[in-house]
């Protein structure tokens, strides 16, 4: 079974990886199919599912693209077609996606992800109504919340977002606007525990913030601070940088936080993770379906959660640690 072969790898990680192909399978119906039995053969059938695991799976996405868009595009996949990675691969080390048409970069020979490579470089049309990116969006919805164009819409009050309201504020606070860009440190939750990215990351994730807004509160480079609103609290360390926008904080995203975390005077708990901070709130726009490219579909466009940039919070420099 496939649980016994991943229990004798880790008894012996010089032993060689099962073959993707010798993957369990069932009978039903009279026909066979991968096994879902166990945790294990639920995660080798999505990666063999996957054109960004499975290089054969990429191909025939590719030669499925082309009749789409009916442009040559399969050469993308020809260099990687005999590529797979199993669950085994992935709890050895990091390893490379292939490139695939769900996505528009183009990861080949080593090339870092970059978006809309396939679009400049190989002409498929983005997925709008006219094929090109759009900026007037003529969708009544848009019309009516004015959006229909690019919009410059100050930040919100934080009073009456509602995210600090409890919270104690006084001089020795900063009410910043909180954001978390995409993981720099990390991708989402994994492998930033190496060596390497704990070197490069001053050895944990820590929140940016302006430098003239730190000076308002004696706070410097690297200092504890703890990070907190209605909802919830990070305690971390200041990464003081006049790159930062003034009135602004930033916690990079999806941070597995399992080490480093002091208690927060402020709420007697442990300081979590990003999503500490924030709630769900949903853009009515994002429901708008029925018309061109505003049709829902699974992680391309439909509603999603808004969780940053209208969140704001409390910046407070650590009297102590408590571990």
């Amino acid at each position: 079974p496939i649980k016994k072969q991943y229990d004798q790898m880790l008894d012996n990680p010089i032993q060689p990886m099962p073959d993707p192909r010798h993957m369990r399978c069932v009978e039903w119906g009279g026909k066979r199919y991968p096994s879902l039995e166990d945790v294990l053969d639920a995660c080798n059938t999505v990666l063999m599912c996957a054109p960004e695991a499975n290089g054969e799976v990429s191909y025939q996405a590719f030669r499925h693209e082309e009749e789409h868009v009916g442009l040559p595009l399969v050469d993308l996949a020809e260099p990687t077609r005999s590529n797979s990675v199993t669950f085994f691969d992935l709890t050895r080390q990091p390893r490379r996606i292939l490139t695939s048409p769900c996505w528009t970069g183009m990861v080949n020979d080593g090339r870092a992800y970059s978006a809309w490579c396939m679009n400049v470089e190989r002409l498929v049309p983005w997925r709008t109504l006219t094929g090109r990116q759009s900026l007037y969006l003529d969708h009544q919805w848009y019309l009516d919340f004015g959006e229909h164009i690019p919009t410059y819409k100050p930040r919100l009050n934080p009073r009456k977002t509602g995210d600090i309201i409890k919270s104690r504020v006084d001089d020795k606070a900063l009410i910043l606007n909180y954001l978390t860009p995409h993981g720099k440190w990390n991708i989402h939750s994994t492998y930033k525990d190496n060596h390497r990215m704990l070197m490069l990351s001053r050895g944990m994730d820590p929140v940016w913030i302006n430098d003239r807004d730190a000076e308002r509160i004696g706070l410097e480079d690297n200092d504890w601070v703890e990070v907190y609103n209605d909802n919830g609290v990070v305690v971390t360390r200041a990464n003081v940088s006049r790159r930062i926008q003034p009135g602004t904080c930033m916690y990079y995203h999806a941070v597995e936080r399992t080490v480093y975390i002091p208690i927060s005077q402020e709420r007697g708990k442990r300081g979590g993770g990003h999503n500490s901070l924030t709630r769900i709130r949903i853009n009515p726009l994002f429901l708008a379906g029925g018309y061109a490219q505003f049709t829902y579909g699974w992680n391309y466009w439909g509603p999603t959660g808004i969780l940053t940039r209208d969140t704001h919070v409390c910046v407070r420099k650590m009297e102590k640690l408590e571990w």
